[in-house]
């Protein structure tokens, strides 16, 4: 049995992306380390390296901490994992939104120095000058509308939006985008509903996380997916492992080990072993 995607694929393209509109679902997770990047390669068709990664791997409270340089720095290790699935980098908070020469700027750091594909950036008509800006000047941009945790501070917490009159402005938020250029959007956290008539709505595919199985594909931070953190468990979230939970088990069988020495086991070190450690006496 064959798992993941076919061996040898081409590397993908926004373009490539972009036409999966309305046919196979996009497969996208986030990676952040080049171990993870590997793995995810084998059945993703896009990787996101998400400024999430300043609360994953970094323990921030929120995503306004993370800057350029660490952006970068898991930018080149996720790159060197990945062979086939596009690569996206999110501009993180204070890089792009000032003025579309500042995204232009900082968006053209991350391509030349992490070689990704793609840039990710949030906010819907309001961002929509500046979209356009990158991409007229051959940086490709995905979008992302509905919560945009960014903006956590302004919109008061990680809640769900576009419910009741809101819908309309999420609504707007999608058709700016797809018209300023961007060859996809992130929906995240809107209502079922909504999620739907943005997808049928736009000509660009809609990336769902806490949004609809009707998007145009799905993606997931991968260490909640994984299981990674135990108190960590979001409504939209799918668990497909607990590795928390085995974790824990492992590093508490191997404290236990050290300290009741059988561990360094015979196995495990090199030479002969004493069966007694002669008196230092």
């Amino acid at each position: 049995m064959t798992y993941g995607k076919a061996a040898q694929m081409p590397p993908l393209s926004p373009p490539a992306i972009r036409a999966r509109k309305g046919s196979e679902p996009i497969v996208c997770l986030t990676a952040y380390t080049t171990p993870i990047a590997r793995l995810v390669d084998l059945h993703c068709d896009l990787v996101l390296v998400g400024d999430s990664v300043g609360m994953v791997l970094h323990g921030l409270p929120n995503t306004l901490g993370v800057d350029l340089e660490m952006m970068v720095m898991h930018g080149k290790a996720v790159r060197r994992g990945l062979k086939s699935a596009l690569m996206v980098v999110d501009l993180p908070f204070g890089t792009y939104e000032e003025s579309p020469e500042q995204a232009f700027r900082n968006a053209t750091r991350l391509m030349r120095e992490t070689a990704c594909d793609a840039v990710k950036l949030e906010g819907g008509a309001h961002m929509a000058e500046t979209i356009a800006f990158l991409t007229r000047r051959s940086i490709p941009v995905m979008a992302h509308i509905g919560l945009t945790p960014q903006a956590v501070n302004t919109i008061g917490g990680y809640k769900v939006q576009g419910r009741g009159a809101d819908a309309q402005a999420v609504q707007r938020d999608a058709q700016a985008v797809a018209e300023a250029g961007a060859f996809a959007v992130v929906v995240e956290k809107v209502p079922d509903i909504l999620a739907r008539r943005i997808t049928l709505d736009i000509d660009i595919p809609t990336i769902g996380i806490g949004a609809s199985a009707a998007c145009d594909g799905q993606i997931l931070v991968v260490d909640d997916m994984l299981g990674m953190f135990a108190d960590f468990k979001p409504k939209f979230v799918k668990r497909y492992a607990e590795l928390a939970d085995g974790a824990n088990k492992a590093i508490a069988a191997y404290a236990a080990d050290v300290r009741a020495r059988r561990f360094p086991a015979v196995e495990h070190v090199f030479g002969d072993v004493p069966a007694s450690v002669p008196d230092a006496g």
